[in-house]
């Protein structure tokens, strides 16, 4: 391969919570005992260097000295154009259409805020994405769940006569769609999406679309925007984006949005500018022009077959190696949510123990119960193979065959 997917970044000390956080209580993970470095597989960010491009476009901007109040640049806009359409095959987008947004969660908020009262309902699939849950939560927001089903052969689905059930019944009219989902993997074929707008135009629903994800599809899966799909969901749907998980740029901060509804777009703006603190990051945004370039172009195509290499190695290991364990195979996301249900109950073993066994040996994976995993553990596969093979061994030796 022409890009660095291999070399063992060291990152503690460099600004990682993924690894820094470790043993400091709350959600993270303990810090491994003495003997076993820490395989970070927790915070949803890569363990992988990100595109040369990037770094030449920061760089090159800070060879200028000053970093005053200035307005995004033309060749902003023109990057998630050219990107949108030569990824997601997205014709007609037009500047005027793209939004900041600090993150993609407060993309959310915002866009409730101007559709919703607070108290409102919000129809959110289940497992769900836990800053979902936080975010609306500490928003006021109340979220109604509709449970992902799995169907004859272990595919998550939507389950489309509980949707409606709820959307009548409890009278919502907005809905968070996670596309592709997190953290189950699904990416969503387009009769799939095609059935949910037209439960969301029948009921009113407006609909707010994180596609953070939608570029790291694994090999044979396609992407299909949620506005793609039909005039109405283009125009009843405010879809979410950013470079952040797809180049490892969350700490620069920013994401945009893309919103086709001009008076809904006018209301999100208004109301996303009201904190006056929703503003770009100079360094971010040469750092997205730096990303949507030819070479960010052909550094993700690299980064697809590592990560789909990764998914295969790990799905296969559990199913030859961890009897009782249940994993779908992720169609996107970099992020395993095995199913240890079975396992815990021939063993005799709570998930804590599970948990507990493999963060003791460095394997620092995250509790999926934050997810409505009731059993479940959420892992990180972006990590050079070898840090995958190693977490791998580690479990198969002190944990689930102990």
């Amino acid at each position: 391969m022409k890009y660095d997917f291999t070399t063992i970044m060291n990152r503690k000390g460099m600004d990682a919570s993924a690894v820094d956080a470790l043993g400091t209580g709350g959600a993270a993970p303990d810090a491994p005992k003495e003997g076993f470095d820490a395989i970070p597989m927790w915070v949803a960010d890569m363990n992988f260097p990100t595109v040369p491009s990037i770094m030449e476009a920061v760089g090159k901007r800070l060879e200028h000295p000053a970093f005053g109040y200035f307005a995004p640049r033309k060749e902003y806009f023109d990057a998630i154009i050219s990107w949108q359409e030569s990824r997601n095959g997205v014709t007609g987008l037009t500047p005027e259409c793209i939004g900041y947004e600090n993150g993609v969660l407060g993309g959310v908020i915002s866009a409730l805020n101007v559709l919703c009262s607070r108290g409102d309902k919000v129809l959110v699939h289940e497992p769900t994405y836990i800053g979902f849950t936080n975010s609306l939560t500490n928003n006021g927001y109340h979220i109604v769940h509709s449970p992902l089903v799995k169907d004859e052969n272990g595919v998550w689905r939507m389950d489309y006569a509980d949707m409606e059930k709820k959307l009548s019944e409890e009278k919502i009219h907005a809905a968070i769609f996670c596309s592709p989902h997190n953290p189950c993997g699904r990416v969503w074929e387009r009769w799939e999406i095609e059935k949910a707008m037209e439960l969301y135009k029948k009921y009113d629903v407006m609909v707010i679309s994180d596609e953070i994800w939608s570029d790291l599809i694994t090999t044979g899966y396609k992407h299909i925007p949620t506005q793609s799909v039909s005039e109405d969901a283009k125009m009843r749907t405010v879809a979410l984006y950013a470079p952040s998980k797809t180049f490892n740029l969350a700490g620069l901060v920013g994401s945009y949005h893309i919103i086709y509804n001009s008076c809904l777009r006018d209301r999100i703006l208004k109301e996303s500018s009201l904190s006056h603190y929703n503003s770009m990051n100079v360094l971010s945004m040469y750092a997205l022009i730096g990303a949507y370039s030819k070479e960010g172009q052909e550094w993700l195509e690299e980064l697809r077959q590592v990560i789909t290499g990764n998914i295969d190695f790990a799905c296969s290991y559990i199913k030859e190696h961890f009897k009782g364990v249940e994993v779908f195979r992720p169609e996107g996301t970099y992020m395993l949510f095995a199913d240890c249900t079975q396992w815990c109950r021939e063993h005799g073993k709570t998930i804590d123990q599970v948990e507990k066994a493999a963060w003791a040996v460095g394997v620092a994976f995250q509790d999926g119960r934050m997810f409505f995993g009731p059993c479940h553990v959420r892992m990180n596969l972006a990590l050079p193979l070898s840090r995958v093979e190693e977490a791998f061994r580690r479990l198969d030796k002190y944990v689930f065959n102990a």
